[in-house]
């Protein structure tokens, strides 16, 4: 079993060596009952091992990971003690949470209720997206109001989306340089759900995946969840690595590889035209399917909006393409209105797929979503102008603040991947969250366990004041005298 992938076995039991095979290096290497309890406690809170799962017993797990019963014995002790599991006798010793806690990929935001030391409401940095622009969803609704009553006479049950918007998103992708027919559009409640449709219907629980390291953590959580094994591709402040990605594929010969071409979540990096084509032509090989997320595609800050990744690709050379994208970053994570663009023949086989889920999306946030992307070309330049000025005033923040960390501005996107200078972005996020400060820490983003621990992602996102307060708070978390040393952290959620 490969890191990564959620344990979660038909008896709800994970063998010693599939834990062992999860556990760090350095875990492994020097099996401390302590380090070994953090390593499990960490499994649990990411999703790797899924609730209600039986751990091995002492001896077996004592003999994997090549450690004393003692030391088997005095992590179970802890974790007892902290409530990541139970035991009884004559069943086993069995995974959950301490109350209070949840598994990563629920919704525990700061602004859905968490607050800072003084109990003000916090500053949530966990989320990389904007409110909607003024007035923009009034307008909207003003025009989708008379409207309604019309489709209010149907049935309302439009599994593929309301027939005008696959219209609008099929001739916006056309007018971006990829010929594309209503037909090819099935419209979604958000990216998110377009993706776990995607890998709903291409993949099966042990299937090999390919994503980007770091990448999306949703995406990640959708794939640990599908119980999928999964490989990664470096992705840096100088961008891929496509000599690793193209031996990557040609070895492990994914089902399925998901990317982030344009400003890529976390990094902000933006690929460049012949990695597409090899990326294009690499897939193709080795018969994947390229799942491109286009969700912030049309943050462009310092460069031309690029055009679909499927685009580059010749005559009938990107049929193994699928293109998934949403209004949430140009207009508001409220509106659920996203889509799947794919070959004609894949929209019917995923929207079948969508009928079993949930039948259909709002025929509601359709029709306001109508007006918003027709208006897109003519507000997005005001939205990126914002933008400019609220990352202008970040890193102004961070160079007063937080000196000695380090970035690469990016070239679009809407955040920065900080370089802490020191593996300790877990310990950190957990007291800047005590302190009212809600981050993504780097570790979220990470195909494997304990990576990424010397960064944060911080998104420029919120009003100047909010970020100039955010980074104080987090600059005196960081400076506050007290070793930050590691530690298992609440779980974030992030977007």
């Amino acid at each position: 079993m490969a890191n990564g992938r959620v344990v979660q076995t038909a008896d709800r039991t994970i063998g010693s060596r599939q834990l062992a095979a999860l556990l760090p290096a350095e875990v492994r290497a020097r099996p401390g009952y302590r380090a070994l309890a953090d390593a499990v406690r960490t499994l649990i809170l990411d999703g790797r091992i899924a609730l209600h799962v039986r751990l091995p017993a002492e001896r077996e797990l004592a003999e994997a990971v090549g450690a004393s019963r003692a030391t088997v014995t005095g992590a179970y002790d802890l974790l007892r003690e902290s409530g990541y599991v139970r035991s009884r006798r004559g069943s086993g010793t069995w995974t959950e949470l301490p109350e209070g806690h949840a598994p990563v990929g629920t919704h525990m935001l700061v602004g859905a209720g968490g607050h800072g030391a003084d109990g003000e409401p916090g500053i949530d940095l966990a989320i990389a997206a904007m409110g909607a622009p003024d007035g923009s969803l009034t307008d909207a609704l003003a025009w989708a109001a008379p409207r309604l009553p019309g489709l209010a006479r149907s049935p309302g049950y439009l599994p593929f989306g309301l027939p005008e918007l696959r219209t609008a998103i099929a001739d916006r992708f056309t007018r971006r340089g990829l010929a594309t027919r209503p037909e090819q559009i099935l419209v979604t409640a958000g990216a998110q759900q377009a993706f776990a449709l995607v890998v709903s219907l291409l993949c099966r629980a042990g299937d090999r995946v390919v994503t980007e390291n770091p990448t999306y953590a949703n995406a990640l959580d959708a794939l640990r969840h599908a119980r999928l094994r999964t490989g990664s591709i470096a992705v840096s402040d100088a961008g891929w690595d496509m000599e690793i990605a193209e031996s990557t594929l040609r070895q492990t010969v994914p089902r399925l590889a998901y990317v982030i071409p344009d400003f890529h979540n976390p990094t902000g990096s933006l690929m460049p035209r012949e990695q597409r084509l090899r990326l294009l032509a690499a897939t193709r090989r080795t018969g994947t399917w390229l799942v491109v997320d286009e969700t912030v595609a049309d943050i462009a800050l310092e460069v031309p909006p690029p055009a679909p990744l499927a685009s580059l690709a010749p005559r009938g050379g990107a049929d193994h393409v699928v293109t998934i994208g949403s209004l949430s970053k140009t207009h508001w994570g409220g509106l659920r209105v996203g889509w799947v663009r794919a070959t004609a023949k894949m929209i019917t086989e995923l929207t079948s797929v969508r009928v079993a889920a949930d039948m259909t999306g709002s025929v509601l946030d359709q029709l306001v979503a109508l007006p918003l992307l027709a208006d897109l070309d003519r507000s997005l330049p005001a939205r990126l102008e914002q933008l400019r000025d609220r990352r202008e005033a970040l890193v102004d923040a961070l160079r007063r603040h937080t000196p000695e960390w380090s970035w690469q501005l990016p070239p679009g996107g809407l955040s920065l991947w900080v370089d802490l200078g020191e593996p300790v972005s877990s310990a950190l996020a957990e007291r800047a969250a005590a302190a009212g400060v809600n981050i993504g820490r780097g570790a979220r983003f990470g195909v494997d366990p304990g990576t990424f621990e010397h960064r944060l992602r911080i998104p420029y996102t919120l009003p100047p004041d909010r970020l100039e307060e955010a980074v104080r708070l987090l600059a005196t978390a960081f400076h506050d005298g007290v070793p930050l040393t590691p530690s298992v952290e609440r779980p974030h959620w992030v977007a």
